[in-house]
């Protein structure tokens, strides 16, 4: 399982992308920073976009990717994947004919170049060789994480953004997940703006890996800040846990 961070940063500055991890140049989880660092070639090779919840960071590159696919007259069927209620926000707010034109009918009513398709929480689906599952995470809109799955056996699980969740953990108890992708958005003075905001904090991410049972092989945090980067950092190397690294725009995860 090759995983490529397209995008792990919490905000949008020069030199921080927004979220985007590409598995095997093919499956998107979020498209925050997807025509941003993916030539054109790079970009027709996705077929599967899986996205964790509406915000802007996380779905801003899907109506450039569908308008580069439509004007090269080289055009493939993108899939956008995701819990229901994400799934009507984009084609609501984005793909509406109004702030971008609604690519599910173009070229051609009933042809279009982007398909939706709905996931139900703890249901799997199989794409392209991996089990996909969605299960429900807090955050301040309808959110998932996903939990991925290799043919040989191997787990992702990627989060988004989350605040603290009992249930999520307790869905995943028992299973091994090999790498563990995480979000952390502000430091430890903070932790009122991301409880009321759905996020973590370096000692909220502590509480949040002492409900997993067992602990995931490799922990990546994602998601800092750019504000508040250096100060997140040196939070997080305090907590002492030697499985831990942050991630960063550009490198390749491999499971």
């Amino acid at each position: 399982m090759r995983i490529k961070v397209l995008g792990c940063s919490g905000g949008e500055f020069p030199g921080r992308k927004p979220s985007g991890f590409l598995l095997d140049d093919k499956i998107l989880f979020d498209a925050g920073s997807l025509t941003k660092s993916l030539d054109f070639r790079g970009q027709r090779r996705i077929e599967y976009i899986f996205i964790t919840h509406a915000h802007l960071d996380h779905v801003i590159g899907i109506p450039f990717l569908l308008d580069n696919i439509i004007v090269s007259n080289i055009w493939h069927r993108v899939n956008i994947i995701a819990i229901p209620q994400v799934v009507r926000a984009i084609q609501k707010n984005i793909l509406n004919n109004s702030i971008w034109p609604d690519f599910t009918a173009i070229p051609n009513i009933g042809n279009g170049v982007v398909g939706f398709i709905d996931l139900k929480p703890n249901r799997s689906i199989k794409v392209d060789g991996y089990t996909v599952t969605p299960y429900r995470v807090h955050h301040s809109v309808p959110a998932a994480g996903y939990l991925i799955e290799s043919e040989k056996r191997k787990k992702v699980f990627y989060t988004g953004d989350t605040g603290p969740t009992g249930s999520t953990w307790e869905k995943l108890k028992g299973k091994r997940i090999d790498c563990l992708i995480i979000e952390v958005s502000f430091p430890e003075r903070m932790e009122g703006l991301a409880l009321k905001t759905g996020h973590l904090t370096p000692g909220l991410l502590k509480k949040e890996l002492a409900k997993m049972d067992p602990l995931p092989g490799k922990i990546y945090v994602t998601h800092l800040k750019p504000q508040y980067f250096k100060t997140i950092k040196q939070e997080l190397l305090g907590l002492g846990v030697k499985r831990l690294r942050l991630l960063k725009d550009g490198e390749t995860i491999r499971v």
